[in-house]
């Protein structure tokens, strides 16, 4: 199995390439495009190809691709592993983002723990596998684009491999080394108070858009209507996350614009969320509020633990001295959408959710070896009989949206 510093060498690789996403902005011509999840996708298909493992780069948006590896095992079936190669801005961190320092046995910069570090941990592994001979199952390792955004890099993944035999899948997110099988959803809409605009010196003759709007952020700070608490989750929450309002310091505002993160239980259906929220909030002052259409929309994932892979990873994790216990998570991820296309899928990885995004984002190089092992073991001692899901589909229902 790999050493530390050999996960260190890797995981500076990718950390050096800047591949913050693009948020539907354009990639660029020439020069460009050689940076971004391009770039990092091409690393890893290099990286692959040099260990004799098969690796493809398979494009979803102009100048970014996702990269596809492959290690055939006895069984055709294959795990998938799939982490992704895009990032969060850098503005405000407090290390440098792309120099891969490592320090005290921690590497930092932007993408360090979400999610290079998962995906340098995925990396190894299938390395390690390929190297023993075949394994047990084949492995998939996935690295996609555009996670922090709209994932279209995991919904162009499903279609890409439609009619691949797969048995479950490891999605890789900084979770601490714990198994994640349940993980929240999202809906995330504007509401729009109109009033009627006016001079400030005569606020009696305006509507005030935003002392309307005060009403409205109150209601919305009171319980959230919703199914019972998740055993893993849970309640449903309700917040919101930004507000836009006024013209100027001398004029009563005729509008005022909220946008509202809604937190769905496994069951709820997003868009029907929405509705019911849509109903409830333009009941609250008839005739002034519009409710938009969700901008995002995300399910959520409940996976059971008996499920093949999770149960194998909780198995080699426990084997190993850890935590195999599944959890829940508050944040979305590329498993709901795998989920969706009909693959029982787990959130795993190294580093702690609250160092993503983070100024001083880094993860310990002991902790991407320690997924590295897990995942070998996971895929080593799958029982022989381990029931095919099927194969993957195209076609989710999954609406685009922001990172979750």
């Amino acid at each position: 199995m790999a050493t530390a510093e050999e996960a260190g060498e890797l995981l500076r690789d990718l950390v050096a390439v800047p591949s913050v996403n693009p948020r539907g902005g354009p990639v660029g011509p020439g020069a460009a495009r050689e940076l971004g999840e391009a770039a990092v996708a091409r690393y890893v298909h290099e990286w692959f190809t040099a260990r004799g493992i098969r690796a493809e780069l398979r494009e979803v948006l102009p100048g970014r691709p996702n990269v596809v590896a492959t290690v055939p095992g006895r069984d055709p079936r294959a795990v998938l592993l799939e982490s992704h190669l895009d990032t969060v801005e850098t503005g405000g961190m407090s290390v440098a983002p792309f120099a891969g320092t490592i320090r005290d046995g921690r590497l930092y910069g932007r993408g360090a723990c979400d999610a290079k570090g998962p995906l340098a941990a995925f990396m190894l592994a299938a390395a390690e596998l390929a190297a023993g001979g075949p394994p047990p199952f084949g492995v998939v390792v996935a690295g996609v684009v555009d996670e922090e955004h709209a994932y279209r890099g995991v919904l162009g993944l499903i279609e890409q491999l439609v009619g691949t035999r797969v048995v479950g899948a490891v999605v890789g997110e900084p979770t601490g080394l714990v198994p994640a099988t349940a993980h929240k959803g999202c809906v995330r809409y504007t509401v729009r108070v109109l009033g009627e605009a006016g001079h400030s010196s005569r606020p009696d003759e305006a509507v005030n858009a935003v002392t309307l709007m005060a009403s409205v952020v109150g209601h919305l700070a009171g319980p959230v209507p919703g199914p019972p608490a998740h055993p893993l989750l849970g309640a449903a929450t309700r917040c919101v996350t930004r507000i836009r309002g006024g013209e100027g310091p001398n004029t009563v505002p005729g509008r005022c614009e909220i946008d509202v993160d809604r937190r769905t239980l496994p069951g709820e259906d997003p868009i029907e969320v929405w509705r019911r929220d849509r109903a409830e909030l333009t009941a609250l002052i008839p005739g002034r509020i519009e409710v938009d259409e969700p901008f995002t929309v995300d399910h959520a994932l409940d996976t059971p633990a008996g499920e093949a892979v999770p149960a194998a990873l909780c198995a080699a994790l426990a084997a190993a001295g850890r935590d195999g216990t599944v959890r829940g998570m508050p944040f979305g991820t590329d498993a709901s959408k795998l989920a969706l296309a009909g693959v029982p899928s787990v959130v795993f990885g190294p580093g702690s959710i609250a160092n993503a995004h983070s100024a001083g984002e880094s993860v310990a190089l002991d902790d991407v070896v320690a997924a590295a092992r897990a995942i070998v073991e996971t895929v080593r001692t799958l029982p022989a009989g381990t029931p095919s899901v099927g194969t993957l589909f195209a076609g989710t229902g999954q609406a685009p949206g922001e990172d979750a």
